[in-house]
Formats: structure tokens, C-alpha cells, sequence
């Protein structure tokens, strides 16, 4: 790859012959090759301790560890078990011998006498290979690094915004006031409505980078009644779409220990979601359960089914592209949000759709929540 620098292919020989080693060491040894040797078995291992090799050429025959016990060894350690095996051996092609080695570890055999170009040849296929996970690696690791630094660009970006945003706001509120002309009012409206879904927008972004950057979306439980707070986002929902059907429920005991501004949240995307994709003429059921001892339940339900090809996406960040046309408003993060906020509380989220055709997301969050999600 263009510039990129990467380490050079390293290529172990273990011999208790010095001849051997240096044949070896000749018929393999080229430009972006390092080639070290060892006498035994554990010089071996010390070396194998130190180097990342591309590929080991072991004699089977040597004293006091022969060549399949190194293999074995190799095989046993988290950091060699991948190091590709080549036996040389000067024994007769037996087939016991054979099946000895590749259940060693072993990926090839040669037979002494060597033959140059045989051997060149099939060390070069292993020297590719590791240089092309070298370089897979690296792609991997720059990408990786780049999402990383464009995240924490739009997390940066996302808080600087909200100063301004803030300013501009407070003004077109000041303009609404005092201003009595009509003109002057539309405008401030516009500005206010605006400027509020710029807001959340802005919200949704530092959200996105709270639970890619650090760690997870931060939460304060405090004692909640779900119940009040599902009846307050209706409220808004509904003077906000007042042509559209809300309709709620409630049954059993709505308290625990939450973040109640956090659970406003998910129930707010939820029906938000319901009402927008949702069929326009359906009314959106809002049923809040707290009759099970351990935990409370939200379910929003909507007239209408989502594709089957998107469920399995559908709490995915900016998934906006996989939706159907006309209906991509937005970052696609609200979904993501409420799952990642869900899962801060210990809870879990489940979708069903396509019976009715009905769609419903349940939402569970355990009373007490559980201790290792706090921040």
C-alpha cells in the first residue's frame, strides 16, 4: 500500500545443524526478508517470545526436542499458535510420520534433499499472505483511527453549536415578545420551531458520541413515575400533531429509580417515530405496565408494518439510508438512542411487526436498574 511503512517479514529456521541453517538461510533470504536461526527447540522458543514470524521452517530430527514437540509447544501458546509450520525431514515419506506432523500443527512437509525453487516458492506464498494481513491491519487500525477522530470532530462541533444555537434562540423568543407586527411574528415562530429541531438534532449527535466515545450514554436514576412522565410527552405530541389520535393506558405500579429526562426521551422518539412512519390517518396506542413486581413496560404501537430487510437494522445509528423513499428525516438516530438509553438502565427494547399490520416497540426497564450501567 502507498504510503505505508510496514515491518519486514520475519522467517524463523530451527536446526541443531549449522550447515543446514546456512543452505536455508541462502535459498531464503532476500530484500524484505529477516531470517533467524535457531540450534533447538528452545532457542527456539525464546526468539518466538520476542518475534512475530511470517512463517517457521522446523527439522523434525533434533535432540532433546524434536521438531513435532516445538510444534506442539507452538500450538499451545496464544501468541505462535498462528505462526504457519513447515517440517523438513530427511526420514522416508511414511504415512504415520506425516499424519504426526500435520496433527503437530504442521501446514506443509520438505523433503531433504531440497529442492531451491520448491522451497523458495512456498515460503513466498506464506511471506504474501502475512504481508497482506500486515497491510489489512494497518487499513483496519487508520480506519478505525479516523472514525475515532471524526467522532470526537462531530461530538466537539455538536457542543460548540449549542452557544449560538442558544443566542439565536433567546432572540427570536425576545422578537416574539415585544414585536406586534405579524410579519415579524411568522418569522419568530419559524425561527423557534427551527431552531428547537436544530436542537435536538445537535442533542442527538453528543448522544451518538456518549455511547461510541464514552462508553455508553450517561444516566442519574432518581425515584420516577414512568406514568406522569409518558402523560407529559403525549401532552407535547399532541398539541404538536393535533390532528393525530393518541390514545394511553396505564395499569399497575409506575415507580422505580430512573433518569427521569432519559426516559422522557425514549418515550418522546418512540411516539415521534409511531406518528411519523406510522399510517397518517391511524391512531398511536401509548400503554404504560407496571404490574410486574421487577420491572415496568412502555409499548407504542402504530398502524402500519416496517419491511422486513430493515428490522434487523432498525436501532442501527443513521440507518436513514436503508428507509423506504420520502421517509429519511432526520439522522436516523432517535431509534438508536432510545436503545442505547434502554440498555444504560439495564432494560431491553423488542419490536413486532407485520401481524395486524400493526407495528409495537416494547420497552423494559427493571425498577432498580442495574448498578454496572451507572456512570
Amino acid at each position: 500500500m502507498d504510503g505505508i511503512i510496514l515491518p519486514r517479514i520475519k522467517c524463523l529456521l530451527v536446526d541443531d545443524l549449522e550447515d543446514n541453517l546456512l543452505a536455508l538461510a541462502a535459498l531464503l533470504q532476500s530484500e524484505d526478508v529477516d531470517i533467524f536461526t535457531a540450534k533447538s527447540g528452545p532457542e527456539a522458543l525464546e526468539l518466538l517470545l520476542v518475534h512475530d514470524f511470517a512463517l517457521a521452517f522446523l527439522d523434525v530430527q533434533m535432540p532433546e526436542m524434536d521438531g513435532f514437540q516445538l510444534a506442539e509447544l507452538m500450538r499451545g501458546s496464544e501468541r505462535t499458535r498462528h505462526v504457519p509450520i513447515i517440517f523438513v525431514t530427511a526420514g522416508a515419506r511414511e504415512a504415520q510420520r506425516v499424519f504426526k506432523g500435520y496433527e503437530s500443527g504442521a501446514v506443509d512437509f520438505i523433503y531433504k534433499p531440497i529442492e531451491p525453487h520448491i522451497l523458495k516458492n512456498k515460503a513466498d506464498v506464506f511471506f504474501q499472505l502475512y504481508r497482506q494481513r500486515q497491510q489489512l491491519a494497518q487499513e483496519l487500525n487508520d480506519k478505525t483511527e479516523t472514525l475515532r477522530l471524526n467522532e470526537m470532530f462531530s461530538a466537539l462541533l455538536a457542543h460548540d453549536l449549542r452557544n449560538p444555537l442558544s443566542a439565536i434562540l433567546a432572540s427570536a423568543q425576545l422578537l416574539k415578545r415585544r414585536s406586534l407586527e405579524p410579519h415579524a411574528q411568522e418569522a419568530a415562530a419559524r425561527i423557534l420551531s427551527s431552531g428547537n429541531h436544530m436542537g435536538r438534532l445537535i442533542e442527538d449527535m453528543l448522544d451518538l458520541a456518549r455511547a461510541r466515545l464514552a462508553g455508553g450514554i450517561v444516566i442519574k436514576r432518581a425515584p420516577t413515575d414512568i406514568k406522569t412522565l409518558v402523560e407529559r410527552v403525549v401532552r407535547e405530541h399532541q398539541a404538536a400533531a393535533p390532528g393525530r389520535i393518541i390514545d394511553t393506558g396505564c395499569a399497575g405500579d409506575c415507580l422505580g429509580q430512573w433518569d427521569a429526562e432519559r426516559i422522557a426521551q425514549v418515550a418522546s422518539n418512540l411516539i415521534g417515530n409511531a406518528l411519523k412512519h406510522g399510517d397518517p390517518h391511524g391512531p398511536v396506542l401509548v400503554q404504560v405496565d407496571g404490574t410486574c413486581a421487577g420491572e415496568v413496560s412502555l409499548v407504542v404501537t402504530n398502524t402500519g408494518t416496517i419491511p422486513p430487510e430493515i428490522v434487523p437494522h432498525l436501532f442501527d445509528p443513521f440507518r436513514g439510508g436503508r428507509l423506504p423513499a420520502g421517509r429519511s428525516e432526520g439522522l436516523g438516530l432517535g431509534l438508536y438512542i432510545v436503545y442505547q438509553i434502554v440498555k444504560a438502565h439495564g432494560g431491553q427494547v423488542d419490536v413486532d411487526t407485520g401481524h395486524d399490520p400493526q407495528t409495537r416497540v416494547w420497552v423494559r426497564v427493571p425498577r432498580c436498574g442495574n448498578p454496572k450501567s451507572d456512570k
